[in-house]
């Protein structure tokens, strides 16, 4: 049988990225605008000897909204479960509670054929080191200051949290990530957050910016001011329907997938080797104390990075 490249990328995300064994149970979770991908990862599961399940569910209205109970408890009986969703599944307490006890969990928000195929045919070895290097110095940081061409120039704190790094290389129990991968974050110490940040590549909820970045002043861990146009409006619709915790400084993370590529869709954009992403709003996942539900990540490109005081990466080239 001859094999797509959609099967393909579906089998590496099972055998290479999972590393599923043949009597471990395979959950996919998916709703009607992701489930090309979820039929995919259904079928090649099957094809290659594993017992599974398909969930096909009405997609949400916001990120990191919580699936519905009978959903979540079906997470728990699982080996490995894949969650192609249009929106992420990734900060909610059904993706944790399955973690916790054991499940390893790969979500997949906003994933198209196109991104699925690029981003899955990355060397997710040579992507496991590089995220791993860098969560060894984001461990051993404690100021971060990012700064860029478009009038980015923000501070904040990191000491005493540990970092995640993203590999792609889900193997242990409890462990997961997104899919397509490449990146390593944290949680910025709340309320240590200070400056300006100006979203320039793409935005959660939003995708690519366009003549107008958005601009977002941060006090104290808090975006207190927003401003760039009709992306920007849209974007403070979002955080309002949720309250001042969504306006949280959630994260910061870089980027490390050399096959990725700025399209529109945060999962691969996130991952753009020489990028570096902030978020708004839901920590509680990577170690902070925020339980909101709604997590956007903002893309800036061509940044200079510095972690206490020595740069690491310069206008966008990654210096580690």
């Amino acid at each position: 049988m001859k094999l797509s490249k959609l099967d393909k990328a579906c089998r590496i995300a099972i055998t290479d990225c999972m590393a599923t064994k043949k009597k471990e149970k395979v959950l996919i979770i998916t709703d009607e605008l992701t489930n090309e991908i979820g039929k995919a990862l259904y079928f090649n599961a099957l094809n290659l000897g594993h017992e599974s399940i398909y969930v096909e569910m009405k997609s949400w209205e916001t990120h990191g909204q919580e699936p519905p109970k009978y959903v979540s408890e079906l997470m728990k009986e699982f080996d490995v479960v894949l969650l192609p969703t249009k929106k992420s599944l990734t900060h909610t307490n059904a993706r944790r509670a399955a973690s916790t006890l054991g499940v390893r969990v790969a979500t997949f928000p906003g994933i198209t054929t196109d991104v699925m195929i690029r981003g899955l045919s990355a060397d997710y070895k040579k992507i496991a080191a590089l995220t791993l290097k860098m969560k060894k110095i984001f461990d051993k940081t404690d100021n971060v200051k990012i700064t860029a061409p478009n009038g980015t120039e923000i501070s904040l704190k990191i000491g005493g949290r540990t970092a995640i790094a993203s590999k792609g290389l889900f193997h242990k129990k409890g462990e997961g990530g997104n899919l397509p991968t490449g990146e390593t974050f944290a949680a910025p110490i709340e309320g240590s957050a200070n400056g300006i940040f100006v979203v320039d590549g793409s935005m959660s909820g939003i995708g690519v910016i366009g003549k107008q970045p958005i601009k977002i002043v941060v006090e104290n861990g808090f975006a207190t001011k927003i401003t760039g146009g009709s992306q920007a409006k849209k974007l403070i619709k979002m955080l309002d329907a949720h309250g001042k915790m969504a306006r949280n400084i959630a994260e910061i993370g870089i980027g490390a997938n050399d096959k990725a590529k700025l399209n529109g869709n945060l999962l691969e954009d996130e991952k753009v080797l020489g990028t570096v992403h902030l978020a708004l709003g839901n920590n509680i996942t990577m170690g902070g104390s925020v339980n909101v539900p709604i997590h956007l990540d903002g893309v800036i490109t061509k940044p200079t990075v510095h972690f206490d005081g020595k740069i690491i990466m310069e206008n966008g080239k990654l210096l580690i």
